[in-house]
């Protein structure tokens, strides 16, 4: 799955875009809701920050924090964020979907959320609901990694078959700048759309520069396999 594993299983435990994510809106918490009090707001971003530093090693310790940060203020998007991130690790998607949903609740301008959202739908094929996220995601000014938007909506174009629609997302992606997806990996997708379109001088172009900036790396390998069969 893409927020688990890049398209030919890179791993990372922070999940596509997490890490930023939870460095950029940890910052601040949704404070929304008069009944919880300022001591528990304190606390429950407390536990949000415990969590966050227990992530990559304690995984279980992190969930475990995330949940007390929930239980004393249920505003705090960053947690609910933070919690669908777990249960989308541990493979429970239905419960990743609704802490997605809730942080998006919380703040409907929440980008990362709509995004991570759109994974989880798209791991189940629900790619009508996906490509609605991702342009919810989009529909934010303010977000900070719209490539990781782009990238993901360019592959459910891809997948439903409007393949002109995915270039055109994957054009705007890769000019991005900086970055959040592997410039190597978006150009690779780009690629491969140019090659189902028929357009071999743009799909070697993009695969060519695959190679090169993941040299010896899967996406060059992927590019490199690709390439040999427009021989």
């Amino acid at each position: 799955m893409t927020w688990l594993r890049g398209s030919h299983g890179r791993s990372n435990s922070c999940g596509t875009g997490l890490c930023y994510a939870l460095a950029t809106f940890g910052l601040l918490s949704a404070l929304g809701g008069c009944a919880t009090s300022e001591e528990a707001i304190k606390k429950s971003q407390g536990h949000y920050q415990d969590g966050v530093a227990s992530l990559a090693g304690d995984r279980q310790k992190a969930f475990v924090s995330f949940q007390k940060s929930v239980q004393l203020n249920p505003n705090n998007k960053d947690s609910r964020y933070a919690l669908g991130h777990v249960y989308a690790l541990q493979g429970k998607l239905p419960q990743a979907e609704g802490e997605f949903r809730a942080a998006i609740k919380i703040d409907e301008n929440f980008s990362e959320a709509h995004t991570y959202l759109g994974q989880i739908l798209a791991s189940q094929d629900r790619w009508d609901e996906a490509i609605k996220s991702y342009r919810l995601a989009l529909a934010n000014p303010l977000y900070p990694t719209p490539d990781l938007a782009r990238f993901h909506l360019g592959l459910a174009f891809a997948q439903q078959g409007d393949l002109q629609a995915s270039m055109e997302v994957l054009e705007d992606a890769v000019t991005v700048s900086p970055p959040s997806v592997p410039p190597a990996r978006t150009h690779l997708e780009l690629g491969r759309v140019y090659y189902k379109l028929g357009y071999t001088a743009r799909a070697r172009d993009a695969l060519k520069k695959v190679t090169t900036l993941d040299k010896g790396g899967e996406f060059a390998a992927a590019a490199t396999e690709l390439l040999a069969r427009m021989k």
